[in-house]
C-alpha cells in the first residue's frame, strides 16, 4: 500500500488543489516500511491525480478536497479519506490502526464558499488562503 497525505509542515494541508507537497508512505503488513516528502513541482488541481498516479499512490488522506478531483481520484482507482485534521505521521498511524476520523462527505467548492464543515472566509480557519493545519 502506498499512502499520501496532504502535506505542509509536518500537518495535513487543508486543500488538495493548493499542495505543494505530498508525504508518501509506503506500507506492508500495516507497518510503515518508508515515508518521504515529495514536492507537486507546481502541479495544481487537475494535475495532482496524476502526479500520485506516478507516485504509485493508492490511498489519499487530505483535509479539503473539490468534487472534481474526488471524481479523478476515483476514475484513478485512488481511494480517498477527506475532512481530515491533524499532524500528518499521527493520522498515518491512525488510519493504519483503523481509528482515523474522518469525512466521507467532505467537499470543497470554493463558489459556495465552503469547505468541510467551516466556512471558507471563516478568520479562526483561514481556509480563503488555505493556510490552515488542523486542530
Amino acid at each position: 500500500m502506498r499512502i499520501a497525505v496532504t502535506y505542509e509542515d509536518g500537518m495535513v494541508f487543508q486543500h488538495f488543489g493548493h499542495t505543494q507537497q505530498f508525504k508518501i508512505f509506503d506500507v506492508e503488513n500495516g507497518e510503515i516500511q518508508k515515508e518521504q516528502v515529495v514536492d507537486t513541482q507546481g502541479n495544481g488541481h487537475g494535475a495532482l491525480t496524476g502526479f500520485l498516479t506516478e507516485q504509485g499512490v493508492d490511498t489519499l488522506l487530505c483535509g479539503g478536497i473539490g468534487g472534481g478531483a474526488q471524481n479523478a481520484l476515483a476514475l484513478a482507482g485512488i481511494q480517498l479519506y477527506g475532512g481530515i485534521f491533524g499532524e500528518a505521521d499521527e493520522v498515518v498511524r491512525a488510519f493504519l490502526a483503523g481509528r482515523l476520523s474522518y469525512n466521507p462527505e467532505v467537499h470543497c467548492n470554493h463558489h459556495e464558499q465552503s469547505c468541510g464543515e467551516h466556512s471558507c472566509d471563516s478568520k479562526e480557519h483561514n481556509c480563503g488562503g488555505h493556510g490552515h493545519r488542523g486542530e
